[in-house]
């Protein structure tokens, strides 16, 4: 019996693919960075001059950090004259880490390394994308979001999807073309004896995209179609 149903989900799942690498780098704002909950420090570490991102600092304040001592001379308002901020996800040993850069040319300067699930959380939570947070599974260069109601069965073709399931697939693809990365997996099993309908949905973006508010927020509504 398990053998079957595996089946039929395996010849009937629907599945749509934005063929590409995981985004794995993006440019964000200083706005951005504050919206993660970090200031842009300038000041020493180790003894040296540098730039830093740290949250709930004041200048004058002396911390360690791991192996690392800090001392913030300035909290930035704006970006040092061409300088821009990069962040991208590390994977070390299954963790995924966002890594954040500010860029000068070739010149990099790490400014932050964390954990993704420390600050992803508290982002989408302070933004309120709670759909984003009840469907995250895991995280990794792509994050893996999952939805699913009822019990499985046989998986519906493409013609007799509801128009809620379509609409979820079209405004799905429209945000991966942005994203330039995508895959989503659907099986929809048609509704119970109680009208419920019955479905399972897998959609994988990539993770760097979750800290941009503006596509975070698409995510987060496509998913809310998903009752």
């Amino acid at each position: 019996m398990i053998a079957e149903l595996r089946r039929e989900m395996a010849l009937n799942t629907l599945v749509f693919e934005t063929l590409g690498k995981p985004e794995k780098e993006r440019e964000f704002k200083l706005k951005q960075l504050k919206k993660w909950g970090f200031d842009l420090l300038f000041g020493k570490k180790n003894g040296e001059e540098t730039y830093f991102a740290s949250a709930d600092r004041k200048v004058g304040d002396k911390y360690e950090e791991g192996e690392n001592s800090f001392e913030v001379i300035e909290v930035l308002k704006e970006l040092p004259k061409n300088k821009k901020v990069f962040a991208h996800i590390e994977m070390v040993e299954g963790r995924a880490y966002l890594i954040a850069e500010l860029r000068e040319g070739d010149q990099n300067i790490e400014i932050l390394n964390i954990p993704v699930g420390e600050v992803l959380i508290a982002f989408l939570k302070k933004h309120k994308f709670i759909n984003i947070i009840e469907a995250l599974r895991n995280i990794g260069s792509a994050a893996v979001l999952l939805k699913k109601r009822g019990d499985e069965g046989k998986p519906l073709p493409y013609e007799e999807l509801p128009p809620v399931i379509r609409r979820f697939l079209r405004d799905g693809k429209k945000v991966e073309k942005e994203m330039e990365f995508g895959r989503m997996a659907v099986a929809y099993f048609g509704e119970n004896k109680e009208g419920i309908p019955r479905y399972w949905v897998e959609w994988m973006v990539p993770t760097i995209a979750l800290f941009d508010e503006k596509l975070a927020e698409k995510i987060d509504k496509n998913l809310a179609l998903l009752k």
